[in-house]
């Protein structure tokens, strides 16, 4: 699910599971190549978690404040908190160690 600015509060900040926020670019080779992982993450989960994708290019307020210098970059919120982040492609394996450790 793509997120706006303006939706990031209710969707990542407020919301009462873990959630993985996918800063990416549309002109980011790896990132394209993350997005089948990331849709394939969120049909596990279920409700059980949250995968959404931020646009940097459309949220810079967003990336800027959360430091997001290159893409892909994958920071995991728990509670309105950031509880972990990955830089780059990564196989599917090493995100879904970091959100069970969230659940």
């Amino acid at each position: 699910m793509l997120v706006k600015a303006d939706a990031f509060q209710k969707e990542v900040l407020e919301s009462n599971v873990p959630v993985l926020v996918d800063f990416f670019a549309t002109w980011c080779g790896p990132c394209q190549m993350m997005g089948p992982v990331l849709e394939q993450l969120q049909a596990e989960y279920g409700d059980k978690a949250k995968v959404v994708k931020v646009d940097i290019d459309q949220a810079m307020e967003l990336a800027q404040k959360y430091q997001v210098m290159s893409v892909p970059n994958m920071i995991f919120f728990k509670n309105g908190a950031v509880a972990d982040s990955i830089i780059g492609a990564v196989p599917a394996s090493v995100l879904k160690e970091k959100m069970d450790k969230l659940l």
